[in-house]
C-alpha cells in the first residue's frame, strides 16, 4: 500500500510502505545515505525521521538496502529492520532493475552490452582498468528513441558497481546528459539524465513478487521532445 498522507519528507516520494520496508522515488540531488564527510539531509535520515514521527528516543530507523548516486533519481528500497535489510541483500541477485538514461550522440549498435573491470581511485573517480585491479561490470542497453543530439536508453545492470552506467557510456563516447563528473563539463543542464524507473523483488516476509515503476521525469521528456514516456511505459519486467 502507499504511505498515508502525513508528515512527508521533502526530496522523495514514499511509493509503498508496510511493516517490513519502504519503497521510495528519490529526487535527483539527494544522497541515499550519509558519508564520512557529508550531511544529515539524506534519504535514509529523512525516512528515519519520518518513521520516528518526532520521537527522538525512538529506536525506529530506515536501513539502506542499495544506493543511487546523488545525481540519479528513481526507485530505492529501505528496510525497517536489520533482519529485513540482510534478507534483501542476501537475495539481491533475484532483484530486477531497469534504468532510463539519455546520452549524448547516437550509438552504432542499438542494443548490446558494455563491460569492463572497474576500479576507483583516491579521488573517488571510477574508471576501467585491468582484471587484477578492478571488478567485472556489465551494462546491458537498448536504444528506445533518438533525436538529433541525444539517445534515450533502457538499461539493465547485470552487476551493480559504483557509477557503472555513467563510466561505461562516458568511456564509450556517449556520456550521460548532465554528468559533469564523467561526461561534458557543460553545466547548462538542470540535472543528470539518469533515472531508476523500474524495480522488482520478492517480499522478504511473504515471498510475493513486488513490482514498481516510477514516472519518467519531465526533464527527460523535454530533452527528447516529449517522446520518451510513451515508449518506456509498461516495459518493465513483471
Amino acid at each position: 500500500m502507499k504511505a498515508p498522507h502525513r508528515q512527508r519528507p521533502k526530496g522523495l516520494e514514499i511509493v509503498y510502505e508496510d511493516r517490513d520496508l519502504l519503497v521510495i522515488n528519490k529526487d535527483a540531488g539527494l544522497l541515499t545515505m550519509s558519508t564520512m564527510r557529508d550531511e544529515q539531509r539524506t534519504a535514509q535520515c529523512l525516512l528515519t525521521d519520518y518513521l520516528r514521527k518526532g520521537a527522538s528516543r525512538s529506536r525506529l530507523r530506515a536501513y539502506t538496502v542499495h544506493r543511487l548516486d546523488r545525481e540519479t533519481s528513481g526507485l530505492l528500497i529501505f528496510a525497517k529492520t536489520e533482519t529485513v535489510q540482510q534478507h534483501l541483500k542476501d537475495h539481491w541477485k533475484a532483484v530486477e532493475k531497469e534504468y532510463l538514461a539519455i546520452v549524448h550522440g547516437h550509438l552504432k549498435e542499438k542494443s548490446g552490452m558494455l563491460s569492463s573491470y572497474l576500479a576507483e581511485n583516491e579521488a573517488q573517480f571510477v574508471y576501467s582498468t585491468s582484471q587484477t585491479k578492478g571488478r567485472w561490470s556489465e551494462t546491458q542497453y537498448e536504444v528506445v528513441r533518438e533525436t538529433k543530439e541525444f539517445s534515450a536508453l533502457k538499461i539493465n545492470l547485470l552487476t551493480g558497481r559504483k557509477n557503472q552506467i555513467r563510466v561505461h557510456f562516458a568511456e564509450a563516447g556517449h556520456p550521460v546528459v548532465g554528468d559533469v563528473k564523467y561526461g561534458l563539463k557543460d553545466k547548462k543542464f538542470e540535472r543528470m539524465a539518469l533515472h531508476a524507473r523500474f524495480i522488482s523483488f520478492d517480499h522478504p516476509h511473504n515471498g510475493k513478487r513486488m513490482t514498481f515503476e516510477a514516472p519518467v521525469p519531465k526533464f527527460f521528456t523535454k530533452l527528447m521532445h516529449d517522446s520518451v514516456a510513451p515508449l518506456v511505459k509498461g516495459t518493465g519486467k513483471a
